[in-house]
């Protein structure tokens, strides 16, 4: 497991499993949504009434199944930021060990038209004090 500054605690649902009690491919995208949000609010302090940024990259490796699972654990960190995007790392943990690797690129954008722009001087700082 690689060290992260923060981990979050997600909730697996029954209805997250598919039909050989694993949790199916797709919900892990939603594990990781579930942790940027909580890691731009919680640990960067950003507000989410003013977030304007889209998804534009996400890899995905799958590295074991998490079966039966009550919850996950998803440690995530800002690995990078450019001009107008910046990317995150993740793990997502179940029972010790590391089920999924993924990275995320995110772009910045002006809400009004959807171009993109750099990304705010707050949020530097904010993924600079991590």
């Amino acid at each position: 497991m690689t060290e992260f500054p923060f981990t979050t605690t997600v909730d697996v649902r029954y209805q997250d499993h598919d039909t050989l009690g694993h949790v199916n491919n797709a919900v892990y995208v939603t594990y990781l949504e579930e942790a940027r949000v909580a890691y731009l609010a919680e640990h960067a302090g950003l507000s989410m009434e003013n977030l304007s940024m889209v998804v534009a990259h996400l890899d995905v490796d799958f590295v074991e199944p998490v079966r039966h699972a009550e919850s996950v654990e998803v440690a995530i960190d800002v690995t990078d930021v450019g001009g107008s995007s910046f990317t995150m790392a993740y793990e997502i943990r179940h029972e010790d060990s590391v089920a999924v690797e993924a990275e995320s690129v995110q772009v910045t954008i002006d809400p009004d038209t959807g171009a993109s722009h750099p990304v705010p001087k707050a949020w530097r700082a904010a993924f600079d004090g991590k």
